[in-house]
C-alpha cells in the first residue's frame, strides 16, 4: 500500500555560506546549516547545523542541534543538541537531550527536559548536610 502525502512537510536545506555575514532574524521550516557569521536570532522547525567556522551571536530554537562552531547567545533544542568536539559555546543550553564530545566547550547554564522547554520535568534534588561516620569507641 502506497503512503499517503503529506502536503504540510516542508524539506528544505537552507545554507549559509562560509564568506556569508548575516545581520537580522532568520526564521526556516525546513533544516538550516551556518558556516558563515549570523548577528541576529535564528528560528527553525527542523535541525540546525553550526559548522565549524561557524560564529552565531543571538538566540537559537531548533528541534534538532548539531554544534560545531561558536554561539555566543541562547541555545534550545527541543528534542537532541549534539556538541561537537570543536564546540564553543558561551550562554545558557536547553534541550530535551544532550550529547558532548569530548573537547567540545561551553560556559552557562545547561537544562535538560522532557521537551527542552527550559522546565525540566524532573523535581530538583533536596540536599542534606552531611554527617561524619560516627567511630566506635574502643574499650580499654
Amino acid at each position: 500500500m502506497a503512503k499517503p502525502i503529506i502536503q504540510n512537510e516542508v524539506k528544505a536545506l537552507n545554507t549559509i555560506a562560509k564568506d556569508t555575514m548575516i545581520k537580522g532574524d532568520i526564521k526556516s521550516d525546513g533544516d538550516i546549516r551556518i558556516d558563515g557569521a549570523l548577528e541576529g536570532n535564528l528560528e527553525c522547525k527542523g535541525r540546525v547545523v553550526l559548522g565549524p567556522e561557524a560564529k552565531v551571536k543571538g538566540t537559537v530554537r531548533c528541534r534538532l542541534a548539531d554544534i560545531m562552531g561558536n554561539l555566543e547567545g541562547e541555545i534550545f533544542a527541543s528534542e537532541l543538541m549534539t556538541l561537537k568536539n570543536t564546540a564553543v559555546i558561551n550562554g545558557d543550553l536547553t534541550m530535551g537531550k544532550l550529547s558532548v564530545e569530548p573537547g567540545a566547550q561551553f560556559t552557562g547554564k545547561c537544562s535538560m527536559g522532557s521537551a527542552g522547554s527550559g522546565s525540566a520535568s524532573a523535581p530538583k534534588a533536596q540536599s542534606a548536610p552531611v554527617q561524619p561516620e560516627a567511630k566506635p569507641k574502643e574499650n580499654k
